[in-house]
Parts: structure tokens; sequence; C-alpha cells
């Protein structure tokens, strides 16, 4: 896709300076954390005696001002919020861990980003603290196989955002979090009155016209929305690369970028039945299938391997695409023509899944050339459009041979290969921990 922001992928590996930019960035954000006094255990342990509640301040200011900032890149169609990468969600071992966090926030008096942040200006605490980190992470790693699966699998919802939670629109979603941050900044400071007996008097008045631009910007979020998935799939375009001859009668490859469009036209992404059976056995390429037809359908027929994700229930299943794709991700989509198969490519590829390509003439085409021999399925005479134009015994789903072919049969197949690999950047994360 042809996102600006997608510029900086790979960036470091082509220009080492910006290793500097990123020391500098790590040096900002520890320079802030000693600043705002999280290098103090005294100060930071406060927060949970409601004197001073300057952890709360800081940390939410954070939040609200990087959310706002990037929706509203996403607003102004920039960057593509369905490839940033968002922590899945596990609900019950979450909660268990910030129990566990929590309290040893309250005995220590630091969490592990500000033990390093303290333990950086020669705090023994903060040192003393961070060597109990690297305890705590040995001990966990050493026993994390006793408990496992409760761990990955118990109540875990894969990636949850609270526009999910609440059907509302980002921009919705945006206003409300910031008002309900300002509030609580609002009374942060109340508790920080009574209890603490802090003069708010001397509290910088700028921290009033801070709350004010946060509002207007969450307001214009509100007001841009985010990209449609059209509009997303306009901006797209497709690298290939082409051979081009040169006036000395010399052979170049070279790049040239297609709208998505152009190249559907063209049928540069629609690969053979052979080159996806060839695909399926090549351990350069980490292949997903997705067979986009209704769960009946899935289940007469199938290729061995597909996922069965309908089209109507595609996008739900995006995140989880995106998020665990590797950098040699394939997927190849399919129904029983290509009509089907050609909305689904439309879609994942709008939303910035890497590397799609459409079954050419689906799976009646596969079972054409694949199935031809096999006696149980039987042609179809007079079969409507976007229908199989096979007939079946029954429901076996992947154990007719046509589902699987023998590679040793169908070992020498020829076929115009299409499938040209864009490696996919890796996913990235964060957080205080």
């Amino acid at each position: 896709m042809n996102f600006p922001l997608l510029a900086f992928q790979n960036v470091s590996a082509q220009n080492p300076w910006t290793y500097l930019v990123f020391g500098l960035i790590g040096f900002a954000f520890g320079f802030v954390l000693e600043m705002s006094g999280f290098g103090n255990s005294r100060k930071l342990a406060a927060q949970f005696y409601f004197k001073d509640l300057t952890v709360l301040k800081v940390m939410f200011t954070a939040v609200i001002t990087a959310m706002t900032l990037l929706f509203l890149a996403v607003g102004l169609g920039i960057l593509d919020y369905s490839q940033v990468w968002v922590n899945p969600t596990y609900l019950w071992p979450g909660i268990l861990g910030g129990l566990i966090m929590g309290v040893g926030f309250i005995i220590g008096g630091f969490c592990p980003t500000t033990s390093l942040a303290s333990a950086s200006t020669g705090k023994i605490d903060g040192m003393f603290f961070m060597l109990g980190g690297f305890v705590g992470a040995f001990l966990f790693g050493e026993t994390e196989r006793f408990f496992t699966y409760w761990h990955n699998n118990v109540s875990y919802y894969g990636r949850v955002t609270l526009m999910d939670v609440f059907g509302l629109p980002a921009g919705v979603i945006v206003l409300m979090v910031v008002l309900m941050a300002l509030f609580m900044f609002w009374g942060a400071e109340q508790l920080e009155r009574i209890i603490g007996k802090k003069d708010m008097s001397h509290e910088p008045r700028w921290r009033l016209y801070g709350a004010g631009g946060i509002i207007a910007l969450a307001l214009v979020v509100l007001f841009l929305g985010t990209p449609t998935t059209e509009a997303k799939y306009r901006k797209v375009t497709i690298p290939r690369t082409v051979t081009e001859l040169q006036a000395d009668g010399t052979v170049k490859e070279i790049q040239v970028r297609y709208a998505a469009e152009e190249a559907l036209q063209k049928r540069l992404v629609q690969i053979s039945p052979a080159e996806l059976f060839k695909a399926r056995y090549d351990q350069k390429l980490k292949l997903t299938m997705i067979d986009v037809r209704s769960e009946a359908q899935y289940n007469l027929f199938h290729l061995r391997g597909a996922l069965n994700l309908p089209l109507e229930t595609l996008k739900t299943h995006i995140p989880e695409l995106l998020a665990t794709a590797a950098p040699n991700a394939v997927y190849v989509v399919m129904s029983n023509d290509e009509t089907l198969a050609t909305e689904a490519w439309r879609l994942l590829v709008a939303e910035g899944v890497p590397n799609v390509y459409l079954l050419e003439g689906g799976l009646n085409a596969w079972i054409a050339f694949f199935g031809a021999n096999d006696p149980q399925i039987q042609p179809l005479v007079g079969a409507p459009a976007g229908e199989l134009h096979f007939t079946f015994p029954a429901a076996l789903g992947d154990r007719y041979p046509a589902a699987d072919p023998d590679p040793i049969e169908y070992e020498h197949l020829e076929f115009e290969p299409k499938i040209q690999l864009q490696i996919k950047r890796d996913k990235s994360g964060g957080g205080c921990g």
C-alpha cells in the first residue's frame, strides 16, 4: 500500500543514521520520566495514598495525546490503523498480571520502566527493583510451562479495541476517552488538594490551554472520521517486477506499480490452479488458502488446508491475519468461480493484507484440472454463475482426491508464475513494562 508512513518501512537497514533517531527518542522518553519525578519511589508511591497523582496525570496525558494524534493521522489518510500492532487481549491473565504488578508497584515504589529510569540516575532502590524484575522474569520463564494453557487460551479475545466493544466510530471513542481523562485529571487535583494538602494555585495555567487543545484535536478526529474501505482501496498500488528490453539488446528487470483495480483487470493477481498446487509445497512461502464461500458449500468440497472465512465475516478476521502474518506470507482467496473471491481480494488488499492472490477460475477450474478422472465428481450442465459446476455424492469436504492431488502425479506442471513476494514489515509492541 502507498500510505506515506510506509516509506519508513525497513528504513533503519537502509540508513544507519536512523539508529541515532531511535536513540534520541529513547533518551527523550527517559528524560521525560525523570523530569516528571518517575525516578523517585516516594513520589510514585504517593500515587496510592492519593497525595500526589503525577503518575496518573503524566501517563494518561501520554495516552490521550498518542491516541488523538494516531487517529488524526488515520483520518487524514496517512496511516492505516489495520496495520498498527494492537496487543491481543487475554482478559483474566491480564487482570491477574495487573494485580501482581500493582502490588509490586505499591511495595517497591516502581514499575519496570520507572525502575530503569531510577537506576540510570544512580538510585540504589531503583537498581534493586530492576534486579528483582530480572529475577521475576527468570522465575516466570522457568515456571510458565505449568500454566501455559491457562495463560494462552483462557479468555483470549485476540485484537479487541474500544470501537469493537462499544460498536462506536473511532472519533466518538477518542472524544469520550479524552473527556474521561480530563475529568480524571480534575478529580486527581481535588484529591491532591484535599488529602495531599497541595496548593493548586501554584500549578501552571498552561495545562488548561493544553486541555482545550486536546479537546479541539479530538473534535477534528471526530469530524474527519476514518477512511472507508473503498477510499483505502483507491490508494492501493500493487508492485510488480517486469522485464524490459533495453536498446542494447539486454533484458533488465524493473519494478512497476499498478493501481489495485488495474492489476486486477490486467489479471496480474489471478494465479492458475497449477501455480497454487506448486505453492502448496514451496518451502519459501507460508501459504494461507482462504475459502470465502458459505459453510455449507465449504463442507461439500474444499481444498485440504483451506480456511473457511465466509465473505460476510471476512473483515472481522483481517486484524488477526495482519497480526500473525509472517514476512513470507502469501494469501490465496477462492470461491466457486472468481466472483466472491474478487470481492474478498479487494477487501483484503484495501485493509493492508500483503501478498494476496486469486485462484484463477475458482474451484471450478481447480476441479476441472485435478478432478477430471475422479468418477465421483460429475459435471453439472447449466449450473448458474457463482455455483459449483460439478455434483458430488456426499459432503466429504477435503476427502476427495481432487482436494489434495498427488504431488508425484502432478510433479511436472507448466504455468506462468505470478506470485511475487513483497516482504511485510514485522510488528512491534511496547508499554510500561
